[in-house]
């Protein structure tokens, strides 16, 4: 990557770390590097091809902390979560950007790569690999995009329980499970027990049969 993309695309990130992923445009980031918007076209020839490059530098930082070369498969997907969740928290905007773009550069590639063998090693068919990779990053953006967004409450009570203090018999569902939906809500402790249930989906689909009757 040349050195005057890589400014852009800093300017990019903090374009949005301050303001917001739709204040990144092609006229905003010329201003905040110091050129004219046509000159930004020699480095990034649209808003398309910048967001690709938003979500490659954002991934990349994904695979640099997640350390996972020498890791067995479970606690290389293990690191590559947790460094989601720990990217989305620093940029909260990132989860809608990995959610709405496809993996298309060189460091997306290799972030899907990592589950792909992560997979692979675990003894999943080779036919259910793209499936259970997609279930994974779903589930892993998904959450840390609830968590960034305020959906998920980092607070003593959950404020999905509100929806719980309605007249009897409307939502018996909620009725029935008020008492545990009021209790305090501990995020990290929920994000690793799905992630155990993703693991044991993943076992599961290692065994003869298991893909097509587990999941």
């Amino acid at each position: 990557m040349s050195g005057r993309r890589e400014e852009i695309l800093d300017a990019a990130l903090a374009i949005a770390d301050e303001h917001g992923l739709d204040a990144v445009s092609m006229r905003a980031l010329a201003e905040r590097v110091g050129v004219t918007p046509m000159a930004l076209y020699r480095h990034v020839k649209d808003k398309a091809e910048l967001l690709d490059g938003m979500v490659g530098r954002l991934l990349a930082a994904l695979v640099r902390s997640g350390a996972v070369e020498d890791l067995a498969w479970d606690e290389r997907l293990n690191a590559l979560a947790y460094a989601v969740r720990e990217v989305t928290g620093r940029h909260p905007w990132a989860a809608q950007l990995l959610f709405a773009r496809p993996a298309v550069t060189p460091d997306g590639v290799r972030a899907v790569d990592i589950i792909y063998v992560a997979l692979i090693e675990a003894g999943v068919p080779e036919s259910e690999v793209p499936r259970l990779e997609r279930l994974v990053s779903t589930f892993v953006i998904g959450f840390a995009a609830s968590e960034a967004s305020g959906r998920f409450s980092p607070g003593p009570v959950d404020p999905r329980s509100r929806r719980g203090q309605l007249p009897n018999g409307e939502l018996p569902g909620h009725t029935r499970l008020g008492p545990w939906l009021d209790l305090p809500v501990d995020l990290t402790a929920e994000f690793e027990a799905d992630l155990a249930d993703i693991r044991r989906l993943i076992v599961a689909a290692a065994r003869p049969g298991g893909a097509s009757g587990g999941l």
